[in-house]
């Protein structure tokens, strides 16, 4: 059992309806991560989910509160998020820099795993901005500096590319399509697990210190990830096989 901290993957919509004359706003909460935490906990790990909402206040600021959890998926939340608590940016006071914290706690053993989306790696209009700081660092891809968007509307089909590593043993050798990733160079020494449209790195893993990172360049939840993939028979082999190896399984 794999104790799981997502940190992201939602969002609020914010909407204005006119109804001839009369407009009205509302909001809602989506959820993008509901699949992958069902399929988490269907496998037998421990999952907790801040909200994107959520994160800037509660995402853990010690080593101490990092170390109740194995593996931290990041999952389309930007590096400012993370910069920005109400601390810093509503009060001006000092608070920890928690992509140096999270650099530390891998070092030291922790998992962590980064998913693509719009807000992640560096994402739509470079927003997500994690080029060049400690994330960067411990994660096995260099980043471009600009918008690293792919998108692939017409789908375009992911290919294991090593078959005898935990986190792609047994899985199909083709998978579902996707409709868009993220395009990185890989890190010296990283190993590349899985390619995209003609062999642009997907799935990348190393270790850093006496820790490991993954680096998966496509979204876990729409719009990347379709219904198809998300349906697909494999979707939970391959998420569990991945939390249970940054744990050092």
């Amino acid at each position: 059992m794999v104790k799981v901290l997502i940190a992201g993957e939602s969002w609020v919509s914010d909407v204005v309806d006119h109804k001839g004359f009369d407009p009205f706003a509302h909001t809602q909460v989506h959820i993008g991560c509901a699949e992958l935490i069902r399929a988490l906990e269907d496998a037998g790990h421990e999952v907790s989910h801040l909200r994107n909402h959520d994160v800037a206040e509660f995402f853990p600021s010690t080593l101490e509160e990092l170390n109740k959890f194995d593996v931290v998926i990041l999952s389309d939340v930007g590096s400012n998020t993370l910069l920005l608590p109400p601390q810093v940016f509503e009060k001006g006071e000092r608070f920890p820099n928690r992509l140096k914290l999270l650099r530390q706690w891998v070092r030291d053993g922790g998992g962590l795993m980064m998913a693509g989306g719009y807000l992640s790696f560096q994402g739509f209009e470079a927003k997500a901005n994690y080029a060049g700081t400690p994330i960067e660092e411990i994660l096995p891809v260099t980043m471009r500096r600009w918008d690293d968007r792919v998108e692939t509307p017409e789908g375009v089909s992911p290919v294991v590319t090593q078959s005898d590593h935990p986190i792609t043993s047994g899985l199909d050798e083709e998978w579902p399509y996707i409709l868009g990733y993220q395009d990185v160079s890989v890190a010296e020494g990283a190993d590349v697990l899985a390619t995209v449209d003609d062999g642009k790195p997907l799935l990348i893993a190393q270790g850093f210190g006496k820790g490991r990172t993954v680096a998966y360049m496509t979204d876990i939840s729409p719009h990347w990830a379709p219904a198809e993939f998300m349906e697909w028979s494999d979707y939970q082999t391959l998420f569990s096989n991945i939390v249970t190896w940054l744990k050092g399984e």
